[in-house]
């Protein structure tokens, strides 16, 4: 992967990136870690992508209590005025 043109070597692994836009990562866990959140920044930022969005299968209603979302700087670009 490189990003302005620097190669990294990584193992950064996206779980799901739905149309350049949106970045997912799928979890199964009792909490979502702050690492988790900023793995998904990281992967908005490199993908350049707006949108976020951290699914956790380990709860009760994935619509309450199993998603968060994020958007960064490149959604406001997208938003018209």
């Amino acid at each position: 992967m490189s990003y302005k043109n620097i190669t990294v070597a990584t193992t950064l692994r996206c779980d799901l990136l739905i149309e350049n836009c949106l970045t997912v990562v799928i979890k199964a866990s009792k909490t979502i870690k702050p690492i988790v959140e900023a793995q998904i920044l990281t992967y908005m930022k490199l993908f350049e992508a707006p949108q976020g969005l951290i699914i956790n299968f380990n709860c009760l209603n994935i619509c309450n209590d199993g998603q968060k979302t994020f958007v960064n700087d490149l959604m406001k670009a997208i938003q018209p005025n």
